[in-house]
């Protein structure tokens, strides 16, 4: 029998943060046809902002990555929500856009991004892997640190 999202989730300790509520007037995901839209998943925790600052300043690219991945863990949750509890309705983890809060210098985006990517690909293997675009900013909300959103396509 093949081994379950979830089972994969523990076997891999993996625990998804509590409700993360939008900060303005906008939803945390929205469902068309058979794919879902994620608004941007900041790095928090139930709902308490973990990073804050810039990538090479305040930030080394290995925390950054764990701050990507937190935002990654976010989504998770949205996609989760999106398909009633069951995460067996992926299909595939289609695009991942992260933005990473840095100084001017820094160039490594892309390494900074792959602690979303690889934890989707940990979590749903082949289905996991995804198109993605990473850039930096001069600002996030709330000062975070990394900011990611994607766009999944479910089992209507």
């Amino acid at each position: 029998m093949p081994q379950t999202i979830e089972d994969r989730l523990k076997e891999l300790n993996i625990e998804l943060p509590g409700v993360n509520n939008p900060a303005a007037n906008y939803v945390p995901y929205v469902q068309v046809g058979n794919i879902v839209f994620t608004a941007g998943q900041t790095c928090k925790w139930n709902g308490v902002l973990q990073y804050t600052g810039k990538v090479g300043k305040e930030y080394t690219i290995e925390e950054a990555q764990k701050a990507a991945r937190l935002c990654g863990l976010n989504i998770l949750l949205q996609i989760k929500t999106a398909c009633n509890g069951d995460l067996e309705k992926v299909k595939r983890c289609v695009k991942i856009n992260v933005f990473v809060n840095s100084t001017d210098d820094f160039t490594a985006h892309a390494t900074v991004a792959n602690g979303v990517s690889d934890l989707m690909v940990e979590v749903f293997g082949e289905k996991g892997k995804h198109v993605r675009t990473s850039s930096s900013s001069n600002s996030l909300p709330s000062n975070t640190t990394i900011e990611v959103d994607a766009i999944f396509e479910v089992k209507a």
